[in-house]
This record gives C-alpha cells, sequence and structure tokens, in this order.
C-alpha cells in the first residue's frame, strides 16, 4: 500500500497508523473512565470545598486534584486525537463534542479549589510547599493571586470555559470540513487540491507554473471564507480581552504573557531584534532564490523553494528511522532507547488521509506515552520534520519521569527548543556526513528553507502580526477581514522590502494558522529555537557534557521558568546575546549556500 496516496482512513495502512490503546483499549474502557472521573470531581467537591484548613487536609486535597488532572488530561487526548486523525468521522465528532462538555463540567466542580486555596494563609502555604510535589503550584498561586477572582465569578468563568475555547473548534471545523478546494490545471495535467498537498507539495514545486497557479487556486478559494474566519478571531480576542479586564491586567497581551511567566521585555525583545536585524539575510537568501530557478522578480509564492532541488532524496518511513537515530545518537542510550518504542509501539501516525489535521505535532498525554501526528511526504527533510517532533517527545518523556502532572509541561516560551535543538543536530548530522559541496549545498538551503523560515520567518511574521492585532484590542477597536489582511500584509512588506514582491492574496496568509487561538504561541518559536540554536551546538562541539547538561534541564519541566531552564543548559536569555548569535548563525548558513555553489 503505497503511504504517499491520499485515501480515507479506512483503506490506510495500519503499519503506518498510531496505535490509541495505549490511552484505551476500547470504547467501554474510555466510556468507564469518563464517568469514574467526574465521579471522583464529586468526591473532590464533597471532601474539600470549604475545608482547606490544615496543611494536612490541602495536601490530601493535592494528591486528589493530580490524579484528577492526569486523568482529564488521559480521556481528553482520546477524544482529541482521534478527531485530529479523521476530521471527517462523524463518531470521533461526537466523542470529542461530548467529552469536552463533561471535562468542562467536571473542572467547573473543582473551581473552587484554586479560589479557596489562595485564601489560605501564607504559613499553612509553606507547610504545603514542604511537600516538593506542591512546590512549583503554590509559588504560582501566590504569583498570580492578585488576578484570582471570588469564588463566585470563577465559577461563573469555569461554567463559560468551553464557549471560550470553541472558536479554535469553530476555526478548526471551517478549515478540515467547509474549506473544500476544485482540482486545477496547469499546462494539460489535472491536480487535486488539499490543505496538505498545498502546504506540502505545492508550495515548493521546482515547477513555477504549478506552484504560482496552485497558489491562486488555494487563496481564491481561501478568500471565500475571509470574513467568517475573521469574526471567529475577533471573537475570541475580544473573549481573552474581557477575561484579561475582570482579571486587572491594563493588556491583554500581559494578561497572555503571565500564563508562560514570561516578561514583557522579553516578548517585546524577541519581535523587535528579529525585525531589526534579520531581514538582511533573509532578502539576500530570497535573491539565491531568484538566482537558482531564474526568475524574472522573487514573490512570496516562490519563498518556500528548495536551493538545490536538484539533490533532493527520497526516503522511506524505515530509513528514516534509522537516520533519526543515528543523527540523535549523541543525546544517549536512553534516549536513543525512546525513539526506538516511538516506532515500534506505534506512537507515530504517518498516513495521508482525508480529514487528517494539517501539518506536524506532537501532543503527549501523561498517563501514557507521546504521539506524533505527521502526514509522510517521502522527502529527506521529512527525516528533519520527525525528528522536530520527537524532540517533543523526548521532552514529555523525560520530564514526565520526574515530574507530577502539574510540574511535567515547560513555560510555551520554552517549548519549542527540544524539537529545534533535536532538528539542529539532525541537519549538523546530515552536513557532517556530506561528501560533496553540492549536498553540503542541499542540506544548508534546508537548515534555512525549513528550520529557520518555518520558526524565524513564517511564525515570526505570525508573531509580530499578532501584536498589532492584539494593540487594537487592547484600544477597544475591533477588526475586519480586510484589516487583518492589512496588517498582514504590511508586516510582509516590512520584512521583505523591495526584494520580495508580495502577491495578491498572500495577505490572507493570516487565515492559515491555528495558532492564534492558541494564546502568543507564534512568537515563542524563533524564542525556542533561539535557544535550540546554541544548545545544539554545545551538544555538538562539547559532547556527552553538553548533552548531559540538556537532558537534565529537560527533566526539570515547568519546576523553573524557561529563563531558568535555559540557564540550566547553559543558555543565558537574559541578554539579547542568545537571539543576535542565532540571526548571525543564520547568515552564516546562508553565505555557505552561495559558497558551495557549483
Amino acid at each position: 500500500m503505497d503511504i504517499l496516496k491520499y485515501c480515507k482512513r479506512e483503506e490506510a495502512d495500519p503499519q503506518y497508523m498510531w496505535d490509541l490503546s495505549a490511552l484505551y483499549k476500547t470504547e467501554e474502557e474510555f466510556e468507564k473512565a469518563v464517568k469514574t472521573i467526574d465521579l471522583m470531581a464529586d468526591d473532590f467537591k464533597k471532601n474539600y470545598e470549604n475545608k482547606l484548613k490544615s496543611a494536612d487536609v490541602i495536601k490530601n486535597a493535592m494528591d486528589d486534584y493530580r490524579d484528577i488532572v492526569a486523568n482529564i488530561d488521559r480521556i481528553a487526548h482520546y477524544a482529541s486525537l482521534d478527531v485530529e486523525a479523521d476530521g471527517h468521522n462523524e463518531k470521533s465528532q461526537k466523542r470529542s463534542m461530548t467529552t469536552f462538555t463533561k471535562i468542562a463540567d467536571i473542572e467547573n466542580k473543582m473551581s473552587f479549589f484554586e479560589t479557596e486555596l489562595v485564601q489560605v494563609d501564607e504559613q499553612t502555604l509553606e507547610e504545603v510547599k514542604n511537600d516538593t510535589n506542591n512546590t512549583r503550584y503554590i509559588d504560582d498561586l501566590l504569583k498570580k493571586k492578585e488576578h484570582i477572582l471570588s469564588k463566585e465569578v470563577e465559577n461563573a468563568i469555569s461554567k463559560f470555559s468551553q464557549t471560550f475555547s470553541s472558536f479554535y473548534e469553530i476555526y478548526n471545523t471551517t478549515k478540515i470540513h467547509d474549506i473544500t478546494f476544485p482540482d486545477f490545471e496547469v499546462n494539460g495535467k489535472k491536480y487535486e487540491m488539499t490543505y496538505n498537498l498545498f502546504e506540502g507539495v505545492y508550495d515548493n514545486d521546482p515547477d513555477t507554473d504549478l506552484r504560482r497557479k496552485s497558489y491562486e487556486v488555494f487563496y481564491n478559494e481561501l478568500a471565500k471564507y475571509k470574513n467568517t474566519t475573521a469574526m471567529i478571531y475577533l471573537s475570541h480576542c475580544q473573549a481573552e480581552k474581557a477575561e484579561s479586564e475582570l482579571r486587572g491586567y491594563d493588556s491583554v497581551i500581559d494578561f497572555l504573557l503571565d500564563r508562560q511567566n514570561i516578561s514583557r521585555e522579553l516578548y517585546d525583545r524577541q519581535l523587535d531584534v528579529i525585525m531589526q536585524e534579520l531581514p538582511k539575510h533573509m532578502r539576500k537568501y530570497a535573491q539565491i532564490i531568484k538566482k537558482e530557478y531564474d526568475l524574472d522578480k522573487v514573490t512570496f509564492m516562490d519563498l518556500k523553494l528548495d536551493v538545490e532541488n536538484s539533490f533532493s532524496k527520497n526516503i522511506s518511513v524505515e530509513d528514516a528511522r534509522n537516520l533519526v537515530k543515528d543523527g540523535l545518537s549523541i543525546l544517549g542510550e536512553d534516549y536513543s532507547k525512546m525513539l526506538d518504542r516511538a516506532f515500534d509501539e506505534k506512537w507515530i501516525d504517518f498516513v495521508n488521509t482525508f480529514g487528517k489535521s494539517t501539518g506536524a505535532f506532537c501532543a503527549s498525554p501523561f498517563l501514557a506515552h507521546p504521539y506524533v501526528l505527521i502526514s509522510w511526504t517521502g522527502k529527506l527533510t521529512e527525516a528533519i520534520v520527525l525528528s522536530h517532533e520527537l524532540g517533543h517527545a523526548g521532552q514529555s518523556y523525560i520530564s514526565q519521569k520526574t515530574q507530577n502532572v502539574l510540574d511535567n509541561d515547560p513555560s510555551m516560551y520554552f517549548v519549542e527548543s527540544p524539537s529545534t535543538t533535536n532538528e539542529l543536530i539532525m541537519s549538523r548530522y546530515l552536513l557532517e556526513k556530506a561528501t560533496t559541496d553540492q549536498e553540503r549545498r542541499y542540506l544548508c538551503g534546508q537548515i534555512i528553507s525549513r528550520t529557520y523560515f518555518h520558526n524565524f520567518v513564517t511564525h515570526f511574521i505570525e508573531g509580530y502580526y499578532q501584536r498589532e492585532v492584539y494593540k487594537l484590542i487592547d484600544k477597544k477597536e475591533g477588526f475586519t477581514a480586510d484589516d487583518l489582511s492589512r496588517i498582514f500584509k504590511e508586516t510582509l512588506q516590512k520584512f521583505w522590502g523591495e526584494d520580495v514582491e508580495i502577491n495578491e492574496g498572500s495577505e490572507l496568509t493570516w487565515m492559515r494558522q491555528p495558532h492564534y487561538y492558541m494564546g502568543l504561541y507564534p512568537y515563542t518559536y524563533s524564542a525556542g529555537l533561539t535557544i535550540g540554536t546554541q544548545v545544539s551546538k554545545m551538544i555538538v562541539e562539547e559532547g556527552k557534557p553538553a548533552a548531559d547538561r540538556w537532558l537534565k534541564a529537560l527533566a526539570l519541566g515547568s519546576t523553573q521558568d524557561s529563563v531558568g531552564i535555559a540557564k540550566a543548559a547553559g543558555v543565558d536569555i537574559t541578554t539579547d546575546k542568545p537571539l543576535k548569535d542565532t540571526i548571525e548563525y543564520i547568515g552564516k548558513v546562508i553565505d555557505d549556500i552561495e559558497k558551495y555553489d557549483k
């Protein structure tokens, strides 16, 4: 069976599909678990509401709270992963909706916990903190004390939690189910169009006629949904602003950064330094593409092209497994065993099926192993994408061995560091193995076009645009689809200058990403890659000592903030040096592309 062929889920090869039985073996087991957790929440409310008076009672409550949260996490992943794999499956959709309605109800029953806990005298809480499982949670609770509202208001907000989170679901439903694309024809040949085909195949196809026609077809269809998508996004932003004001924040940006335990200074610095110092390097890269493909001009439609495309290699899943294991062997035997488990136990979903979520991601349920979704294209670069997602898997796998469910997930600011560290270790490994200048040039091109373009350009531009949108929200101004398109186009023009033509339709790129419904997520890609660039360099140059530091840093979970975890790995992000060094490295790789030119 051809893994590259698009088909219905039931027609795909099970060998290349993930196995969710590590979560629940049967539907009956899952349904029983949901009922059990509901009863656990009832008992929690009965046993602890208005009774959090002594350290011993609170410690018992914390144990029970962690148990419930871990089990909620498990049922949530089971319901959502099935939909991510096949959004066309009506049974899975209904299960997901029912499950998340039940989860909202369970969380509402437990909403009293934080509001009552924060009222407990500090001496008692200090005693609770003596149990190290409770330390970070209590410290964070006290930090946000001034933003926690009355029990009644918190309960009301909790009741609306599913409504507030529904904007992402509405966006995703529109994207996956409602938006369909027509077939198109280029030079007498017909082509099928889907989100995954456009983003994984056509947008970097070396055939200029095919590539540019696919852009035209894709964006023309996308434009039909721009007003609906803008209204969904506006509603989401207004809900965030309303909650930020209720909690006493002057800015919705500060409200969202507080969730990441990151200062406004670090956030603004990441965006402003990149916009100031990176464009000159990427504009030079754009001119390399122009020369490479003999283009009369470089447009937005050409930026995803590969350098040295004639060298492009195909790779099987099995060969990619061996390549990833070899490339990441520097991280040690335990890490290598984890990689074997990922393939042997079917953590990864490779198949190309209709209704499958676009892109690639890693999900990390606490009471099971991680899961990775990827739509396999057979290109060599998929090994790098795979190493990226397995970097996420490695972080959760390591931290869950040492941290409890409340302490295992690091800040969003840091979350892309493990993945991009892996990605760069793999790229450096492949460069070291290269035997010709053509291959070296190709790999340098991949480092820019995949790793840095994705994180330091695509998601940076999204993050810069997102900040401008939230500035409107902070001023109590609404926006339309045309406003969003204008802001996005202005951001593109500011970055690319006169070197790249921002063709019609490009301004609608804001419609393509779900990240805007996940708080201040886009900018964290470049933040994580800044750390990842420095860590991967140290690991490759120092070997085991740096790798050991990194693995210990990953084990910290959220017990330290991003500054502390980065410091444990040997990177000081309190200054702009790591960021500027990373931008300098990007410039060097682009220079190497020219150096290795035939």
